[in-house]
């Protein structure tokens, strides 16, 4: 057996205490080695999972240490190319938070030097590594609703009441879509195996320099597409794939376990089916993934190039809203 990825996290963020570190810490082939952060009063929640945890007070000094095979970077959006770029430089492999960068072309870089290094490097794009999402996926190629025409995809919350959030800060790579466009236009792209050919309509709302509220239209090879997210609305999320013998849903795709139940239902032809995931854990099995990539050079479902293909989708769908 593999020995375990000894994994460094930088910062102690609320995402990283509540859902990275307990998936690090149950994965079979990881061990929580090493937090950075400034503020002492912030570890024991992951001291918690692991009492022989080393804490350092600077990102700069867990890159350094020697005993720290991969790093697991949930910062704040600007800060993901720098600290991702430092993290390969210093000899680790690299899991960042989506989205990875904030333009496209920023993504270049960094798949030179994971090129150079040989190191893995990938954006924390979490459902890819969801059975419902792999199922669906094989359902949508398999043909079983026959032409794909046309993908709904939804996903809000409302956050108003928190003027803090970091996805409320301009400064700071906030935004909407930043933050949850990533997930109807990536699994779109995923799980269809195509690319938006134009970005047909784009109402973007603006809140102190940050978009609350985007309806997004957009032209696949094949189908068209109608997105809605918003950081002002009530929490929703739902995948709905519609093509001219069939349908598929996905009733909580981004956030099971915390949003609901994942859920797929099918209906082809006369037949209609429902399957359902009540228990995997799509960031525990991202960990798991990374390491059998790492270690047994099993490929990784989700590649810097693939972030770069959502990022260009979001890079244009910004143009076509300021163009109107």
């Amino acid at each position: 057996m593999s020995e375990p990825i000894r994994w460094g996290i930088l910062g102690a963020a609320k995402f990283a205490r509540e859902q990275m570190a307990p998936a690090i810490h149950l994965a079979d082939n990881a061990e929580l080695a090493a937090l950075a952060t400034s503020d002492p009063g912030k570890v024991a929640p992951f001291q918690a999972l692991q009492p022989r945890l080393r804490v350092h007070d600077s990102y700069d000094a867990l890159l350094a240490d020697p005993g720290i095979d991969a790093v697991y970077v949930p910062l704040p959006n600007h800060l993901h190319v720098e600290w991702t770029r430092k993290a390969l430089e210093a000899g680790k492999h690299v899991l960042t938070e989506k989205p990875i960068a904030l333009k496209a072309d920023e993504i270049d870089a960094l798949i030179a030097l994971r090129d150079r290094t040989g190191l893995l490097v990938a954006e924390a794009y979490m459902i890819v590594h969801h059975p419902q999402w792999q199922r669906a996926r094989a359902i949508l190629q398999s043909g079983a609703i026959g032409t794909l025409t046309h993908v709904e995809g939804v996903f809000c919350y409302n956050n108003a009441d928190d003027p803090g959030n970091v996805r409320n800060d301009p400064a700071k790579g906030g935004g909407g879509i930043p933050d949850i466009g990533v997930y109807t236009y990536g699994s779109t792209r995923w799980a269809t195996g195509q690319e938006p050919r134009e970005i047909t309509h784009a109402d973007l709302a603006f809140e102190n320099g940050v978009d609350v509220l985007a309806r997004v239209s957009a032209r696949f090879e094949t189908f068209t597409a109608h997105f809605v997210n918003s950081m002002r609305l009530h929490a929703f999320q739902e995948m709905l794939f519609m093509g001219d013998q069939g349908w598929l849903r996905l009733t909580a795709p981004f956030n099971p376990l915390v949003y609901g139940e994942a859920r797929l239902e099918v209906r082809n032809g006369a037949a209609e089916w429902t399957e359902r995931f009540p228990s995997d854990n799509h960031y525990r099995l991202q960990v798991e993934n990374f390491g059998r990539s790492v270690r047994d050079g099993t490929a990784y479902p989700w590649t810097l190039e693939d972030a770069r293909g959502t990022q260009a989708m979001i890079d244009s769908v910004f143009e076509k809203g300021e163009r109107g």
